[in-house]
């Protein structure tokens, strides 16, 4: 069983600051061509990605890019902010043009046990 305050999938649950509210999560999987941290050309689109996400998620005011981890032939993308829709309507144009396959996307709705949010996962196959 999991203490309060800890995920149940081993993610951290990131909080909305002054809010006490949990924040929301847009989650990113991407299996690479090869397996370990991909090749050269697939780490520079992602980074590529990554800058286009954080400009376009800063610009429309719902959250922040956290970035990205490499490792075990994929690559993960993450993301925070008080919405996960909002979030992924603004990142999904730039995850829809990766090309890497197969692909898919968790909003994560804050913290379904805590009561806060609305709580709840969404996966979304891209």
């Amino acid at each position: 069983m999991s203490e309060p305050g800890e995920s149940v999938s081993g993610m951290e649950m990131h909080t909305v600051p002054g809010t006490g509210d949990d924040e929301h999560a847009v989650i990113a999987r991407f299996r690479l061509a090869r397996d370990g941290f991909g090749d050269a050309g697939q780490r520079a689109l992602v980074h590529r990605a990554g800058r286009a996400m954080s400009t376009a998620v800063e610009d429309a005011g719902v959250g922040e890019f956290d970035g990205d981890e490499f490792g075990g032939g994929e690559v993960v993308l993450y993301a925070y902010g008080p919405d996960a829709d909002a979030l992924f309507a603004v990142m999904e144009p730039v995850l829809r043009g990766l090309p890497f396959r197969p692909a898919h996307v968790v909003l994560r709705r804050g913290d379904g046990d805590s009561g806060k949010g609305s709580g709840g996962e969404t996966r979304v196959d891209l």
